[in-house]
């Protein structure tokens, strides 16, 4: 079991930055690959990036490409995202996730490959 604890989120204007932080512990950071996912008011839960153990592989939500970019760091087991250019439609509620099953070098954009999950973060983009 990973217990995972989201930071950063909150109100920025259309056009601004944040930077989400998810701190790990429980585990050794490198034993799984983590994720991002957010889910906004009304709406389902949907996967925004992913990073492999091995952190060679990152995938992205074709909504989020160019603008986002996901990174870890080991020696403080926490994974980060950074939101560039921010829309109004990328508010909600965003979360990370841990997949503990995952190969080495598998990254995966399946909320049901993830075994556990942080409380989440609110961003909310002004419009």
């Amino acid at each position: 079991q990973v217990q995972l604890v989201e930071s950063g989120g909150g109100v920025v204007q259309t056009g601004g930055s944040l930077r989400l932080s998810c701190a790990a512990s429980g585990r050794p950071f490198n034993d799984y690959a983590m994720g991002w996912f957010r889910q906004g008011q009304g709406k389902e839960r949907e996967f925004v990036a992913a990073i492999s153990r091995s952190a060679t592989r990152i995938v992205y939500a074709d909504s989020v490409k160019g603008r986002f970019t996901i990174s870890k760091d080991n020696a403080k087991s926490t994974l980060y995202l950074q939101m560039n250019s921010l829309k109004p439609e990328d508010t909600a509620v965003y979360y990370c996730a841990a997949n503990l099953r995952a190969s080495y070098f598998a990254v995966s954009s399946a909320k049901n490959d993830y075994d556990d999950w942080g409380q989440g973060t609110q961003v909310t983009v002004s419009s």
